[in-house]
C-alpha cells in the first residue's frame, strides 16, 4: 500500500476501475488502485471498444453512455490518438426499427436495402468512437498518477477487512468470488487483429444479447474482427476454430479480409450480469461502492459510471 492511507481503495485496473480512479483522483480524493493484473493484461485491453450502449442493463445506461460519448468526442477534438470518431453501419439480420439512441448520433440515417451486406435486413449509419484500448489504458494510468493516485499489483480476497474508508469494487468477473455474487457470469469474447486491407468504416452486427456476431473495427493500419460470446467460459486462450469462423464471417462483408495477414488474437472475459451493480453498501461502518457487471459495455459506460461513483463517494467522505 501507499505510505499515506488513501481515502479510497479501488479494486481492479480495467477500464471501469481506472476510469473511476481517475475521476476520483482528479476531484482531489486520495485514491489507490489494487489489481491482480496490470491494465494492459486485463479484459479491457482485449476489447474492440466501439461505443455501443446496448450490451448492458440498467435504468441509467443511456445517460451513462451519453456521458462517455461526450468524453470520447472531446478527446478526439483535443487530438488524443487513442480515440477515433469513425462512421459506419450497424445492421440486423431481422427487419427491425433503428434504436432511439442512435437517432441523436452524428451522421445518423437509415440504410437503403442496397447498402446492406447479403443476409442483413435492416441497418442504420452513424458515427461512433472507437478506442484503441492498450494505449488508452496507459493514458488513463498516466492521468491517475498525474492526479496523485497510485496503482499496485495485489490480491484482495475479501471485502471484510479495514482496507480504506471507502472501497470501490470494480473487479469485473472477479466479483463473482469476491463479493460473492453468483449473478456474475463469465463470457469469453474473442477478436482477430489483421492488417487493414483499406477498411475505413466500421460494420457492427446488431444483436439484442451478446452472442456470435460479425463486426469490423478499423484502427488505422490494424483491423479488428469479431466476435463471439462463449457463456460460462473463463479460459483466456484463443480458440483457433472460433478465430477461423470470425475471419470467414467478416470476409463475407469485405472479401479482401480473407487474404489479410493475421497480426494476433485477443480474448477477454466479460462480466455478464442481469443488471449492472452500481450502489453503496454499508458493511457496519465500512463502506463499499460496487461498480461491476457491465457485460460488453464497460468502455461505453465507463465515464458515466465513474461520475455516479464520485457522487456517492463525495457523500461518504
Amino acid at each position: 500500500m501507499t505510505s499515506a492511507r488513501p481515502d479510497v481503495l479501488t479494486i481492479g485496473a480495467g477500464v471501469s476501475g481506472l476510469t473511476t480512479a481517475v475521476r476520483l483522483a482528479e476531484a482531489g480524493i486520495r485514491v489507490h488502485v489494487r489489481a491482480l493484473r496490470r491494465p494492459e493484461q486485463t479484459t479491457s485491453a482485449a476489447a474492440g471498444a466501439i461505443w455501443d450502449p446496448i450490451y448492458a442493463n440498467h435504468p441509467l445506461v443511456l445517460s451513462w453512455s451519453t456521458r462517455s460519448y461526450d468524453v470520447f468526442r472531446a478527446m478526439v477534438r483535443a487530438g488524443r490518438p487513442e480515440v477515433r470518431l469513425v462512421p459506419g453501419v450497424e445492421a440486423s439480420r431481422r427487419r427491425i426499427p433503428s434504436p432511439a439512441w442512435a437517432h441523436d448520433l452524428p451522421g445518423f440515417r437509415e440504410c437503403a436495402a442496397a447498402e446492406l451486406p447479403d443476409g442483413f435486413a435492416s441497418g442504420w449509419r452513424y458515427t461512433a468512437p472507437i478506442i484503441d484500448m492498450p494505449p488508452y489504458l496507459a493514458y488513463l494510468e498516466r492521468r491517475l498518477v498525474a492526479a496523485g493516485g497510485t496503482l499496485e499489483l495485489g490480491h484482495v480476497s475479501s471485502l471484510d477487512g479495514d482496507l480504506a474508508p471507502v472501497v470501490v469494487n470494480c473487479s469485473g468477473v472477479g466479483a463473482r468470488e469476491l463479493v460473492p455474487d453468483p449473478e456474475v457470469e463469465p463470457i469469453r469474447g474473442q477478436l482477430v487483429a489483421v492488417r487493414n486491407p483499406g477498411v475505413d468504416e466500421f460494420f457492427a452486427e446488431h444483436t439484442e444479447e451478446l452472442e456470435e456476431m460479425t463486426y469490423l473495427l478499423p484502427q488505422g493500419d490494424v483491423l479488428l474482427l469479431g466476435g463471439n460470446a462463449d457463456k460460462g467460459q473463463s479460459d483466456p486462450e484463443p480458440d483457433a476454430e472460433v478465430a477461423a469462423g470470425i475471419i470467414a464471417r467478416c470476409a463475407g462483408i469485405v472479401p479482401a479480409i480473407a487474404a489479410a495477414p493475421v497480426l494476433g488474437h485477443r480474448t477477454g472475459i466479460r462480466p455478464q450480469r442481469p443488471e449492472i451493480r452500481l450502489e453503496h453498501v454499508n458493511l457496519g461502518g465500512r463502506h463499499v461502492v460496487h461498480n461491476y457487471g457491465h457485460s460488453g459495455a464497460g468502455v461505453s459506460l465507463s465515464w458515466g459510471c465513474a461520475d455516479s461513483v464520485l457522487e456517492i463517494v463525495r457523500e461518504l467522505l
